[in-house]
C-alpha cells in the first residue's frame, strides 16, 4: 500500500511538473506572439513576416524585389499603415516553426491548407486554389497511373504538402511507394533536376508549375494528384485574432475592389501563352542572335528609361530579331515599323538594325507617355497593345470597356474588350472602325512571356553541391535528401 502511494505521489509530481512546463511554454509563446498582434504592429510601425524564395512567393531581380506573396503582403502592410519587414526561411519546417514561436506576424509563402499544418498554425482566408501536379521530362514515358511511379526517382521538398500527400497515398493506396524528400531544395530546383534528367519526377502546385513551365521547356505534367487545395497565410495559434481578423477585412476589400484579380493577372495572366516548342525556339535564338543587338537595346533603354529586356522582347515578337524582316502589309525591319511611324521617328532606313531599334524604342516610349495617366504595370501593357494595333483602336476598346462597366485603365478589363473590335455591332460605333482586336491581346501576352524568359536567362544557375567530385552520384548521403522507404519497411 505504501509503495502504491509512493508511486502515485511520484506520478502526480511528474504530471504537475509537465503541466507547469507546458504552461510556461504557452505563456512564453503568447508573450512572444503578442508583439505581433494588431495594436503592437501599429504601435511599432513594422509588420514582420516570413516567406520562402520561389517565383510565386519572393525573389530578387537585381535591385528589385518581386513575387506574388511579397506584393500581397506589401499591400496588407499599406492597408495597416505600417512598413513591411521580410525574413526568408531556409526550409518549410523552419518557416512553420518561426510562426509557431511568434517570431513573425505570419507566413506569406504560398502555403496550402492541410490538416497536419492546421495542428501547428491558424490559417487566414484563402486567396488562391491550386492542384498538385506530377512533373516529368518530355521524351520519357508518360506516367499514367500512380503505379508507374514505382521504381522511379521521385523527389519532393521536405515538410511540403506534396510530401504529406505521398505519405497518405503510401498508407492507403500504394504501400510500396518510395520517394525522396529534400530539405534544402525549392520547387524550381527540383523542376530543373527533372529538366536535366537527374530525377524522374517531382510534384509541383499548379500555380508554381504555370510560372516555371516556360523556363523549362523539356518539362511537362502528366496528372493531377488529390483534390483542389487552398493557399492561405499562416498565423500563430498563440496570438490573439486581431491581426487575423484584419487580414480577413483586407482580403474582402481586395476581392471587392478587384485588386486581388489584378495581382493574379499580373503574375499568372500571361502564362501558358507559349508552348514548349516556342520556348525552346526563343531560347535558342536568344543565344544565336540577341548578342548582335543587345548593346543597342541597352542604349535605347537608358535613353527612354525602359528595361532593355522589354525592348528586346518587343523586337523578338516583331521579327525574331531579324534586321531585314518584311511583311506583306509593308512593315519592315527588326522592330517592324510602318512607313508612317518610321518617318515620324526619323528613321531613314527601316532595314538598318540600329535605326530600327532606335525608332521602335522611341515610338514605344511615346505611346507610354500618351497613357501616362495609367498606373503601372497596366500602362506598359496598354502601350504594347497600342504598338501593335494602334493607339486609336486602343482608345475605341477603352470606350467599349467603360460602357460595359469595366475599368478602361486596367489591362485585365481591356483585354476582354479588344477582340470586340472585330465584331460589326461594336466597331460600327467606334471612331477607328474594324480591327483584329484579338491580335494585340496575344501580342502583349507573348511579350510578357518573352520578357520573363530574358529575366530568367540572366539569373545564375543554382549550385546543388559545391563539393561534388566528378562522376559522383547526385544523391549522396550528405546531400540534404531524405529517402522515404516503402510502408512495409517502416519500423
Amino acid at each position: 500500500m505504501q509503495q502504491h502511494l509512493a508511486n502515485k505521489q511520484q506520478w502526480l509530481l511528474k504530471a504537475s511538473f509537465t503541466l507547469c512546463l507546458l504552461c510556461i511554454m504557452v505563456v512564453l509563446a503568447m508573450s512572444s506572439g503578442s508583439r505581433h498582434d494588431y495594436d503592437d504592429i501599429v504601435e511599432s510601425g513594422v509588420l514582420k513576416i516570413i516567406t520562402r524564395n520561389s517565383p510565386t512567393t519572393y525573389y530578387q531581380d537585381k535591385d528589385q524585389v518581386s513575387g506574388f506573396e511579397y506584393e500581397l503582403a506589401q499591400m496588407f502592410a499599406q492597408f495597416l499603415g505600417v512598413k513591411l519587414e521580410v525574413t526568408v526561411a531556409d526550409t518549410l519546417d523552419d518557416l512553420i516553426s518561426e510562426v509557431e514561436a511568434g517570431n513573425v506576424a505570419f507566413a506569406a509563402a504560398g502555403l496550402t491548407v492541410t490538416p497536419k499544418r492546421s495542428e501547428r498554425v491558424r490559417f487566414a482566408s484563402s486567396y488562391l486554389d491550386v492542384k498538385q501536379k506530377l512533373v516529368y521530362r518530355l521524351g520519357k514515358k508518360r506516367p499514367k497511373t500512380l503505379k508507374d511511379l514505382l521504381g522511379k526517382t521521385l523527389v519532393v521538398t521536405a515538410h511540403s504538402s506534396h510530401a504529406q500527400h505521398l505519405h497518405s497515398l503510401q498508407q492507403t493506396d500504394l504501400p510500396q511507394l518510395t520517394w525522396i524528400e529534400r530539405d534544402d531544395a525549392e520547387v524550381s530546383e527540383l523542376v530543373q533536376m527533372v529538366e536535366n534528367g537527374e530525377i524522374d519526377y517531382t510534384i509541383v502546385d499548379s500555380n508554381e508549375f504555370d510560372a516555371l513551365a516556360g523556363f523549362y521547356p523539356n518539362v511537362t505534367s502528366s496528372m493531377e494528384l488529390g483534390e483542389t487545395q487552398e493557399l492561405a497565410w499562416a498565423f500563430s495559434k498563440f496570438s490573439d485574432n486581431s491581426l487575423l481578423n484584419k487580414s480577413r477585412e483586407f482580403f474582402q476589400l481586395m476581392r471587392e475592389t478587384g485588386l486581388l484579380s489584378q495581382l493574379e493577372e499580373r503574375y499568372y495572366g500571361h502564362l501558358n501563352q507559349i508552348d514548349n516548342v516556342g520556348t525552346l525556339t526563343f531560347l535558342r535564338q536568344a543565344d544565336e542572335r540577341l548578342h548582335r543587338y543587345q548593346e543597342l537595346f541597352q542604349k535605347e533603354a537608358v535613353n527612354h528609361d525602359v528595361d532593355w529586356r522589354l525592348l528586346a522582347a518587343i523586337g523578338y515578337q516583331e521579327s525574331h530579331w531579324k534586321a531585314r524582316a518584311r511583311s506583306r502589309t509593308g512593315v519592315r525591319g527588326l522592330m517592324m515599323l510602318t512607313r508612317t511611324t518610321a518617318k515620324e521617328m526619323g528613321v531613314k532606313n527601316r532595314l538598318n538594325a540600329e535605326q530600327s531599334i532606335k525608332g521602335g524604342s522611341a515610338y514605344f516610349a511615346k505611346l507610354k507617355k500618351r497613357f501616362d495617366h495609367i498606373n503601372e504595370p497596366d500602362r506598359t501593357w496598354i502601350a504594347l497593345a497600342a504598338y501593335n494595333v494602334g493607339a486609336g483602336h486602343v482608345r475605341d476598346a477603352q470606350k467599349i470597356t467603360e460602357k460595359q462597366g469595366g475599368d478602361p485603365e486596367r489591362w485585365m478589363d481591356l483585354k476582354e474588350r479588344l477582340p470586340l473590335l472585330a465584331q460589326k455591332k461594336y466597331y460600327k460605333n467606334t471612331q477607328f472602325g474594324f480591327a483584329r482586336g484579338y491580335e494585340p491581346v496575344e501580342y502583349v501576352q507573348n511579350i510578357r512571356r518573352f520578357y520573363d524568359l530574358l529575366v530568367w536567362r540572366e539569373q545564375p544557375e543554382p549550385t546543388y553541391s559545391a563539393n561534388m567530385d566528378e562522376g559522383e552520384s547526385f544523391l549522396t548521403a550528405d546531400s540534404g535528401f531524405k529517402t522515404i522507404p516503402p510502408l512495409t519497411e517502416v519500423k
